[in-house]
């Protein structure tokens, strides 16, 4: 880290800082999802722009989950409060591992790693090339101030990995003069102690935000410690403003894997035991970054953010056979900037130019002799699989046109990426053992290709239109491509006989339209969308990772929100959509062309219902909904769904101090958080946990 970390500040030092207010690149936010209260339509939104700006009427929708709600779940996983966002879907594993959706089917296996860009304060938790599947876990969602979704590759801002949306957890502003004190306790061993502490000098201001959680889990050995913290430090003067941050997570989880046969969740035995007890996994991040603003005069502004990532985590491989081990590093540093003009009354243009620069390594490794068969036993060998670094460069300029008048607003523009890996391998290439010795049965299950390069150049249009028919009615419009370039895992950690991983870009094509409104007692988000994705990467039966697959991704979703009385209000997050394989291949002999993509879920939807008994006491039914779905690509095996209930309720006994209490899984229903299916394994689950509950105290002034 250290001779990285000192090129990040010599770079930082010899920027020279501009930077800008004004209205930036235009969004819509969707408005607050609460059920508590309809709140008037959000005035900053950082996801969209980057830039706290007054919104306009042109762009796309920004959803939201509010610091009100994700007080009042007080989420142990960040699964809780994204399912208050229509058409996106957590499924968790075990611990404070999941998987992703996003207007798409859950993403797993090659592949679905990097189909959503996660965010903390707008700069992506992983670099481009070296996503994981697992990475919210590494941003301070406990704590957030907010937590923002923009859907579909909508937004010139964002590149490679962003073509399912963007999740963008934002910390609170912390030099602002605020206190809170607090502490969760719950079923199985669960504690959280909260910390938020700010104090504000006039122009300049300095504060943390940070959170202790141990989980003792509900199956065997399996437990969560896990520490976080947020600083922040904010100096003004005439037009310069300079935010700076920095994040460390520290994760030690010890993991229980998947339970296996035909609806086993709903056996208690079989659902809290574990076939893993030596999984675990162990992770730590820290980033560090400074946002400079700049008015340079009325019509012009600029905005330079650089910053630095360390990252490193290490786990047992659980799920593969002989359960290597995996650790893997990161570090590097990079700059985003965005340039604003503003033409005349109508037109204004922003540009700017995004890099990074990345070195990342992997090793792979086995401590024991492979259980099961002759063949598993004889081709996953004991000692080194694969022991490589890759380093990676990235360019991203972009440049958007924003046209407003009257009613109507449009903006084009595009973003063009040129992504650089330089790979080296420092273990004997082909799939041999470590010494270079031979594996019988054809050959090892790893292969290393040689050491080489590899350079991916794309560029992404995109096109938003709005029309505000009315005070409360707005129509809106966008038509936008996407692209992944290759993950560093996907070219360098073959196996069996693929010796040169020949990858496409993921590249996918968004149609959306959509109308949203705002009346005195209730608002409402609709939006249909059409998302194509061509040379989709996947591992085909040959255990080669191609880039020949198709999709198509479509669906309606619906967001509303209804103050029934001065008591009572509602509110709806729900999808209905279709995810479908468009390509041929076989498997066994079954054609997946036109099957529905495992584990994608129909119809689901989050429902809440609140009734306010008094100013300071309030108290919160909902209803998540999960349709049933296939759990292999033949479609041939599937999952029932599930619909949990959860109950919450809050006091204000004063102004400073407010109790909340929890009840989750009220009918303690039995359900699989993730269900999938294996050819080795059959039907495999991660359960979920029976009725628990938790109570909270927070004192803040």
């Amino acid at each position: 880290m250290s001779s990285t970390f000192r090129l990040f500040l010599h770079s930082l030092s010899t920027v020279t800082v501009v930077s800008f207010s004004s209205h930036a690149a235009a969004q819509i936010p969707e408005g607050a999802n609460t059920a508590k209260s309809i709140e008037s339509i959000e005035r900053v939104v950082t996801t969209g722009s980057r830039i706290a700006n007054p919104t306009s009427n042109s762009g796309y929708v920004v959803s939201s989950v509010s610091s009100d709600d994700i007080s009042f779940v007080s989420p142990s996983h960040i699964q809780e409060v994204l399912n208050f966002i229509a058409g996106a879907g957590v499924q968790r594993g075990n611990g404070q591992e999941y998987l992703p959706a996003l207007r798409s089917p859950v993403l797993t296996g090659a592949g679905a790693c990097g189909g959503i860009l996660a965010a903390e304060d707008n700069i992506p938790l992983r670099a481009a090339g070296f996503c994981n599947i697992n990475e919210l876990f590494e941003a301070h969602g406990e704590m957030a101030e907010r937590i923002e979704v923009l859907k579909g590759p909508a937004s010139p801002l964002y590149g490679s990995n962003a073509i399912h949306g963007v999740i963008n957890v934002i910390t609170p502003d912390v030099t602002q003069d605020t206190a809170l004190y607090g502490i969760d306790y719950g079923s199985y061993g669960y504690s959280r102690l909260k910390l938020r502490q700010g104090k504000d000098f006039g122009n300049s201001g300095v504060g943390i935000n940070a959170s202790i959680t141990r989980d003792g889990g509900y199956r065997d050995e399996e437990s969560v410690d896990q520490e976080k913290v947020n600083l922040r430090h904010r100096y003004e003067v005439d037009n310069l403003k300079v935010t700076s941050g920095l994040t460390y997570t520290h994760l030690d989880q010890e993991t229980a894997g998947y339970i296996t046969g035909f609806e086993s969740y709903k056996d208690e035995d079989i659902a809290q035991g574990n076939d893993n007890p030596e999984a675990f996994r162990k992770a730590k991040s820290l980033r560090v970054w400074s946002k400079v603003d700049v008015a340079l005069s009325s019509a012009n502004a600029l905005s330079v953010t650089p910053y630095f990532r360390d990252q490193s985590m290490e786990f047992r491989m659980h799920f593969l056979p002989g359960t290597p081990l995996e650790q893997n590093d990161q570090e590097g540093f990079g700059v985003l900037s965005q340039y604003h003009h503003v033409v005349n009354n109508t037109l204004s243009i922003d540009a700017g130019l995004d890099a990074e620069y990345t070195r990342g390594s992997l090793v792979q490794s086995q401590d024991s002799e492979t259980v099961g068969s002759a063949f598993l036993v004889e081709t996953v060998p004991v000692g080194l699989h694969y022991d490589y670094q890759v380093d990676a460069t990235l360019y991203a300029p972009f440049i958007a046109l924003n046209w407003q008048q009257a009613a109507w607003a449009v903006s084009l523009g595009g973003r063009y990426e040129f992504m650089d890996y330089d790979y080296t391998n420092n273990m004997i290439s082909g799939r041999t053992r470590d010494d270079g010795t031979e594996c019988g049965f054809g050959g090892c299950r790893y292969a290393r290709p040689e050491s080489g390069t590899n350079d991916y150049s794309n560029f992404s249009p995109k096109l938003s239109v709005s029309f505000q028919s009315s005070e409360t009615t707005l129509w809106y419009a966008g038509l936008s491509r996407g692209y992944r370039a290759p993950q560093a895992t996907e070219l360098y950690r073959l196996q069996r006989s693929q010796q040169i991983a020949d990858l496409d870009s993921v590249t996918a094509t968004n149609v959306e339209v959509g109308v949203k409104g705002q009346h005195k007692v209730f608002s409402y988000v609709v939006s249909a969308y059409s998302l194509t994705k061509d040379n989709v990467i996947y591992r085909d039966s040959d255990f080669f990772n191609v880039s020949n697959g198709e999709t198509w991704h479509r669906g309606v979703e619906l967001t509303f929100n209804y103050q029934i009385s001065q008591g009572l209000n509602f509110a709806f997050a729900g999808s209905y959509a279709k995810h479908t394989y468009e390509h041929s291949e076989l498997l066994g002999e079954v054609d997946i062309k036109g099957n529905d993509i495992d584990t994608a879920p129909n119809l689901t939807f989050n429902a809440r219902l609140g009734y306010s008994f008094t100013q300071n006491t309030q108290a919160e039914i909902e209803w998540q909904h999960v349709d049933e779905y296939y759990t292999d690509a033949e479609n041939l095996n599937e999952y029932e769904g599930h619909d949990l209930l959860n109950l919450r309720a809050s006091w204000a006994i004063s102004p400073e101090v407010s109790v909340y209490a929890r009840v989750n899984n009220l009918l303690d229903t039995a359900y699989a958080e993730r269900a999938d299916y294996t050819t080795f394994t059959a039907d495999r689950y991660f359960p979920g946990r029976p009725r628990n509950v938790m109570f909270s105290v927070d004192y803040q002034y």
